[in-house]
């Protein structure tokens, strides 16, 4: 299946298919001249694919380098990226050269925001081999490493040259991760897709989603490919896809990055948002209680304790949505529909009393 992804200055194809990353090299071939290419990944991918995409790619004519950092959201930081600036220049990367990621969400990221600064720019693809980075993060051209202060401060936009997307790879997913993603696919759904949702409520459990991994995939696919033709630069609609990142980047801050993953920080995050915004009378009546049902029967957290409102509060005074001192929130008027807001950072507060 392909998804054809349309901007005014670049188009690329995403392509999901069962298998297809045994085959990467041919994949790229279609796409790009023989050049060099330094494929970035974690240890725990490099254990699982590595092999297998540099074998394949050297096959279809490519010189092929690895370029291995730790898993971790740690790695999404300045000082790996100096050092991928470093392994780039070591096996000779020149501006007609490429560059894939191939792992998760914090590889994707970390890998197009070191691409698209590299001597101001080298072309890369995304090899998305997590749930969450196959229906979100790996499409759009996103990139971004985090600070100490917040999350995703440092950043970039630039789209990839294409994206395969090889849904066997959710099988070597440990179910913590599956959940992950699944907490993002539950929120495209209530956002933008009734119809995703309706399926989503169909299924019985994680393992249900899995088997329906390709449709699951190809219509989160679809809200982002549309949101993003809409809006490229992230400045109107395609915050909505932010739903639940205000307070959940702010979790993630407080808690620790790692200690409460991307997708358990969105869980929490749309919960809390909801549950404000209803009592605010924004959001039609039971719909928090919907978003409760669906994200419990995925074994998603709703909350997080130690609850901790003064240090949230001074992570998302740093969130990027920010515009002088003024933030627009997203929250759901109904499922399938959601709205932006702007309010000043002096109510941020507000949305931070503990939801029961």
């Amino acid at each position: 299946m392909e998804i054809n992804v349309n901007l005014p200055d670049h188009r690329y194809t995403l392509t999901i298919e069962k298998g297809l990353l045994q085959d990467v090299g041919n994949w790229v071939k279609k796409k790009w001249q023989p050049q060099r290419i330094v494929v970035v990944t974690d240890e725990t991918v490099e254990a699982l694919y590595g092999e297998t995409v540099i074998t394949s790619l050297t096959k279809a004519g490519f010189k092929a380098h690895l370029a291995v950092v730790q898993p971790g959201e740690t790695s999404k930081s300045l000082t790996v990226a100096e050092a991928l600036y470093g392994a780039f220049l070591d096996a000779g990367l020149t501006r007609t050269d490429g560059v894939i990621a191939l792992g998760g969400g914090v590889i994707g990221d970390l890998t197009g925001f070191v691409a698209s600064t590299y001597l101001r720019g080298v072309h890369f693809m995304q090899i998305p081999t997590t749930l969450l980075a196959q229906v979100d993060s790996s499409i759009g051209g996103k990139t971004a490493v985090n600070l100490p202060q917040g999350k995703n401060l440092i950043g970039t936009f630039a789209q990839p040259d294409g994206v395969l997307i090889d849904p066997m790879t959710l099988n070597t997913l440990e179910p913590r991760r599956i959940r992950e993603g699944i907490a993002e696919i539950v929120k495209m759904a209530a956002i933008a897709d009734y119809e995703l949702w309706t399926l989503l409520a169909s299924l019985k459990d994680e393992a249900e989603l899995v088997a329906h991994s390709v449709e699951v995939i190809a219509a989160c696919c679809e809200i982002k490919r549309k949101v993003v033709e809409e809006d490229e630069f992230d400045t109107g609609n395609r915050l909505l896809l932010n739903f639940g990142h205000t307070i959940g980047h702010g979790i993630e801050q407080v808690a620790g990055y790692g200690i409460c993953t991307h997708g358990e920080a969105v869980a929490i995050g749309m919960v809390q948002m909801n549950t404000i915004t209803e009592k605010k009378g924004l959001t039609a009546v039971g719909t928090t209680q919907q978003l409760k049902d669906m994200l419990d029967k995925f074994h998603l957290p709703l909350s997080w304790e130690p609850w901790e409102p003064e240090k949230l509060l001074k992570a998302m005074n740093h969130d990027k949505k920010a515009t002088g001192d003024t933030l627009r929130i997203i929250y759901l008027e109904e499922i399938g529909k959601a709205s932006l807001k702007r309010i000043s950072t002096n109510e941020l507060s507000a949305y931070l009393i503990k939801g029961e």
